[in-house]
């Protein structure tokens, strides 16, 4: 189903195994959205990274935000209605300010990372509507745990912990139109049932930012 003939775009934010990929594609499926994926699997740094984040933060979090604005300046240029799985402000607002605050990247790097990405956002839209899937850490362990990505076996507890903390910051102060999902006690990629709940939660949003 489509909810409206106008061209919007939603995106949906969260940590780390808190399941944005999969609501991507099955919230693209009802909505009739074209979906965009994060690249992880392409990634030069990503395995790198993990075994040493002191090392590659600053070359992955660069890596991020250059793939992320050519993806998105494209997508602005088409002419659909479309899903991202993870913003461009998650790059700067989460991750790169997580490494710096836990010393695994130096001040220079990301003074140098956060006016690099203040003058490539202007350039840019934000979402219509941001759909944030909220998790604890347990949630995310699991989920991380199932999908069994090699090079995500070495990701530490404190460093999902600190990631948590910052989304909350950040959700907290977006400026633009969102949409928090509470997700520990919802499975909507098994259950028909969590999916249904999703599903209803975002259309009432959306039928009242776009009727």
């Amino acid at each position: 189903m489509t909810v409206s003939s106008k061209k919007y775009f939603t995106a949906i934010a969260g940590n780390i195994g808190a399941g944005k990929s999969s609501l991507t594609g099955l919230l693209s499926k009802h909505f009739g959205w074209k979906p965009y994926y994060e690249a992880v699997d392409n990634n030069p740094y990503l395995s790198d990274f993990y075994n040493d984040m002191r090392r590659w933060s600053f070359n992955l979090q660069v890596y991020f935000l250059s793939s992320r604005f050519k993806h998105q300046k494209k997508l602005m240029q088409r002419d659909e209605s479309y899903i991202q799985d993870r913003t461009i402000y998650e790059d700067v607002e989460i991750f790169a300010k997580n490494l710096f605050q836990m010393g695994l990247m130096s001040e220079r790097d990301y003074e140098n990372y956060s006016s690099l990405f203040e003058e490539m956002t202007y350039y840019l839209k934000p979402p219509d509507l941001l759909i944030y899937l909220r998790a604890d850490v347990p949630t995310l362990v699991r989920q991380i745990q199932q999908r069994g990505r090699d090079y995500e076996t070495t990701i530490r507890i404190d460093y999902l912990e600190g990631l948590n903390k910052l989304y909350e910051d950040w959700i907290a102060r977006y400026p633009h139109e969102k949409l928090i999902i509470e997700t520990d006690a919802l499975d909507f990629v098994n259950s028909n049932e969590d999916l249904g709940t999703v599903i209803s939660i975002v259309e009432r949003r959306l039928y009242g930012l776009f009727s």
